[in-house]
């Protein structure tokens, strides 16, 4: 104990001795020549005569090169002179004053010494007392240079007292994880993704036992690149295989290879690869390598990176040079793979592209399992229904959705977070924030009513249209009114289903028009999506009349032009316009025949702000189609009750009315998606 106690010394640096020297200038400004911590007043020369002529003055200085003095008070005489103590003055205050002429001074002086009023001395000094001074405005500057180019030089070589200096700006920066307690992240903790796990699987396999495959002539492969939207679980799931392989793990971000000095990135790839083949076999996990790996340009008059191309070279020369890196696995990830130069994506490089994409409704049932398992839940929580309700969440949107559901009852203080917890998170996360403050006049409201009760209307008469969850007219985030849908998860989707969308979208302004008798600026969320929705299948899809069969999407980011001409573009604008007015007055004429049961709809929304989906069914009847998300949770509500009766029968207690409560909450809010916002 005493031997590492003693061993606990402060490490030796510069900037200690910088700062000594720089606190002893100051104290020698401060404290040298005249006592510079006492007080001092500046006073006319007639003052000055009349202080002496009352014999305060203990001695008087002069300085020829400035014509000032100075004058010391008698001890005795401080608070006549500054009205303050000696504690507060210092022990040799003085006055100064500026004078003439010497000689007149000289005069003055000695008749005062004549008259016993002066019994001190006169002495003369020069500029000595400000040399210091001097030296410091003169050489000030030099020096705050010479620290401030240490300063930077320090800070380039990496930090301080660091070995290697400014050499050290080549070394790579990738951080390494051995196994064991860095790496404890196992293919269990990543929930979903199954195909992605499958294909990582032989990596994991290889880097355990490589002589499985090496005997029967198979080579390792060189890399795997990890595509998907943000949020997916690219980065933890190449930290699985890492865990599970039970290797090294260096682990980077493309950004980290650029830096502002010439060579550098390519030194760094160099290093790193060096330092992975010494821990052989390993993992080199690059995250968000389109950084470094982005298309390299054929126009040489478009200018390009040099220093980011020679980086990319040096990479590209790594994992498929004339050397070979045995052990050593490249991992990377990525969600714009387009952008990637075609040498970085051939096999040899990196001979596996992996899709890590949004998960599917199973999936997200495997997610929520994982983020709810620090969390207290209650009784009332379906994991079946929050999956079904968050189409298109990501693995970081589901974990958020937890997190907010946690948040929102420590807020209302619950000892266990409920139910409506996660539906509240979920309306927050997708709709924003409440804001019931909100000023609004009552024409406002009654339009927002009508504008909502036209897409819930719709909706609800249309086949393919999404089976409607709620709809509100709290304002939330930036919508005055939402309208919340299920829907429904489809791998390809119709030219009918999509109009029916259309119609439903369009359903708020054509209320509006009907009932109010003008239109209003809270639709344009819904044209921006109906507009979108058009071009796509008509310039994309090739779902028009008078350009079928036809796509004119274009990858290519380096083509600056359209890959239509104009008359094609006049065609496209022409049919766009055809279908959305086809599918507004087709609004229109499903609202004229429902006007009754649309104008209770939006009495009943401007009474509750928040009406559901049995409300509406109150007002409209069953509804005549039932989707296929529907059904499945019809026959899951089934059973339920067939369940919670046979309890009933076997615990000889009836089932009451609670049972029947649970079930309208479960139908009122099954999957909410915002699909419509005003």
């Amino acid at each position: 104990m005493e031997q590492n106690t003693n061993n606990k010394k402060p490490k030796f640096s510069m900037n200690w001795i910088y700062m000594l020297v720089l606190f002893g200038l100051i104290a020698m400004y401060l404290f040298g020549g005249d006592a510079r911590g006492s007080a001092s007043k500046k006073v006319s020369y007639d003052e000055f005569k009349t202080l002496v002529a009352k014999g305060y003055a203990s001695r008087i200085v002069i300085n020829k090169d400035e014509s000032t003095l100075k004058m010391y008070v008698n001890p005795q005489n401080i608070r006549d002179v500054f009205k303050k103590g000696a504690k507060s003055t210092g022990n040799s205050p003085y006055v100064t004053t500026e004078f003439g002429s010497v000689d007149k001074v000289e005069t003055f002086v000695e008749a005062e010494k004549q008259a016993g009023k002066f019994k001190g001395q006169l002495s003369y000094e020069n500029k000595r007392g400000n040399d210091l001074f001097n030296i410091l405005l003169s050489f000030g500057p030099i020096l705050l240079l010479f620290f401030l180019w240490i300063y930077l030089w320090r800070r380039m070589s990496g930090g301080g007292g660091g070995s290697g200096g400014v050499f050290n700006v080549g070394k790579s920066k990738a951080k390494m994880y051995e196994k064991g307690a860095d790496i404890n992240v196992t293919f269990k903790d990543v929930a979903g993704q199954a195909g992605a796990k499958q294909e990582v699987q032989e990596i994991v396999e290889f880097l355990k036992n490589p002589k499985k495959y090496t005997d029967l002539g198979g080579k390792i492969p060189k890399g795997a690149l990890l595509v998907g939207p943000p949020g997916t679980g690219k980065t933890l799931l190449a930290k699985a295989v890492a865990g599970e392989a039970g290797v090294p793990f260096f682990s980077m971000s493309g950004s980290d290879f650029v830096e502002m000095f010439v060579g550098v990135g390519a030194s760094r790839v160099r290093d790193l690869f060096r330092q992975a083949k010494e821990k052989a076999p390993c993992i080199i996990f690059i995250d968000e390598i389109d950084a470094v790996g982005r298309a390299r340009s054929k126009n040489p008059a478009m200018g390009g990176n040099d220093e980011r191309e020679n980086t990319l070279n040096a990479l590209l020369t790594e994992m498929d040079g004339f050397g070979t890196n045995s052990g050593v696995i490249i991992l990377a990830a990525t969600n714009r793979v387009d952008m990637l130069d075609s040498a970085l994506l051939r096999a040899g490089r990196f001979d596996r592209q992996i899709n890590v994409d949004l998960p599917d409704l199973n999936e997200r049932k495997e997610i929520f399992n994982v983020h709810l398992k620090p969390v207290k839940i209650d009784s009332t929580v379906d994991v079946d229904i929050l999956a079904r309700q968050t189409p298109g969440f990501s693995g970081a949107d589901i974990a958020n959705v937890c997190n907010e559901a946690a948040l929102i009852a420590a807020r209302h203080d619950k000892t266990h977070v409920g139910k409506q917890d996660f539906l509240d998170a979920v309306d927050r996360i997708i709709g924003g924030l409440e804001k019931k403050t909100k000023v609004m006049t009552e024409g406002e409201r009654r339009t927002i009513a009508l504008h909502e009760a036209g897409h819930a209307t719709i909706s609800w008469f249309l086949e393919h249209a999404n089976p409607l969850v709620k709809v509100s007219i709290v304002p939330r985030g930036r919508a005055l009114g939402a309208a919340w849908y299920m829907p429904e998860e489809r791998q390809i989707t119709t030219k009918e289903e999509m109009l029916d969308e259309m119609c439903a979208t369009l359903g708020g302004r054509a209320a509006e028009e009907l009932f109010t008798g003008h239109i209003s600026t809270g639709a344009m969320n819904d044209l921006e999506r109906v507009t979108k929705s058009a071009y796509g299948m008509i310039a994309y899809a090739g779902m028009s009349d008078k350009l079928p069969n036809i796509c004119y999407y274009n990858n290519n980011e380096y083509n600056f032009q359209k890959p239509y001409s104009e008359t094609t573009a006049k065609i496209m604008d022409d049919e766009v316009l055809a279908m959305i007015n086809e599918q507004y007055e087709r609004a229109k004429a499903l609202l004229l025949e429902h006007k009754e049961g649309h104008n209770k709809l939006a009495e009943l929304l401007l009474e509750r702000e928040v009406i559901f989906a049995e409300d509406v069914e109150h007002i409209f009847g069953k509804r005549p189609w039932v989707s296929r998300s529907e059904e499945i949770m019809e026959s899951k509500n089934d059973s339920k009750a067939d369940n919670d009766n046979q309890d009933a029968i076997e615990d000889k207690t009836p089932a009451k009315d609670a049972f029947g409560e649970e079930n309208a909450t479960a139908e009122s809010t099954d999957g909410e998606q915002t699909e419509e916002k005003n």
